[in-house]
């Protein structure tokens, strides 16, 4: 390059004696290298099938800052098509960075937060499998406890327009869909065994349910 640099001829630089074949090798010694990142970065797409989401670029990013769960962090949401971050644990006696996180932030700055802190060691594609596993996981508790209190939604002062706000919206929906299946079914069941107006009345129901959500949306919302 110095001599590419004193030689203002770009013709005379070109051919200087034995450039081509120098050139030619570094072309061929970074088609190596580049194919060697390629089998590398593969093996890692393959631990963890969510980094095909991301580029290489942000995928080197990531491997080169494994051991710093905060600036992976930064990657989440283009892991995760519903969540945008972690929510760590810091304070004083918690050496920086972080490893341990007591929840999630979704993209809609819904926070759900885990039954037993999460904590990041190892390499980064293990982790985050572990990450994976741990969202499904507190998702699945959740969804257990929202349809446990689904049930009582007519007999207790919770009713499902409150009922909605103690969690995340696709958890809420989920309990409602299987609330509005089990019910439908009672419905007809009923309308087998000669229950003439069970339908009816079911039908009553979910307009009186639609009814709170709409008054509900007519009044200020957080």
């Amino acid at each position: 390059m110095r001599e590419a640099k004193e030689e203002s001829g770009v013709i005379t630089a070109c051919l200087w004696e034995g450039r081509q074949e120098l050139l030619y090798n570094f072309y061929k010694e970074i088609e190596l290298c580049e194919k060697a990142l390629n089998e590398y970065l593969e093996q890692k797409k393959k631990i963890f099938a969510r980094f095909y989401f991301v580029s290489n670029q942000a995928l080197l990013d990531i491997l080169s800052n494994g051991n710093n769960p905060e600036k992976v962090d930064d990657y989440l949401g283009d892991c995760f098509d519903g969540m945008k971050c972690l929510a760590f644990i810091k304070g004083p006696g918690i050496p920086y960075p972080s490893k341990r996180a007591k929840g999630m932030w979704s993209k809609e700055d819904e926070f759900v937060p885990f039954s037993a802190e999460f904590l990041m060691t190892g390499a980064v594609e293990n982790y985050l499998c572990d990450l994976e596993r741990c969202m499904q996981t507190n998702l699945r508790d959740q969804l257990e406890v929202a349809k446990t209190t689904a049930d009582n939604w007519e007999i207790s002062d919770r009713k499902r327009h409150e009922w909605l706000e103690d969690y995340c919206a696709q958890i809420a929906l989920l309990a409602t869909q299987v609330m509005w299946t089990e019910e439908t079914v009672r419905a007809f069941d009923e309308l087998d065994g000669g229950s003439e107006t069970a339908m009816k009345e079911h039908g009553i129901q979910i307009v009186g349910r639609i009814k709170d959500l709409v008054n509900c949306v007519r009044r200020p919302l957080s």
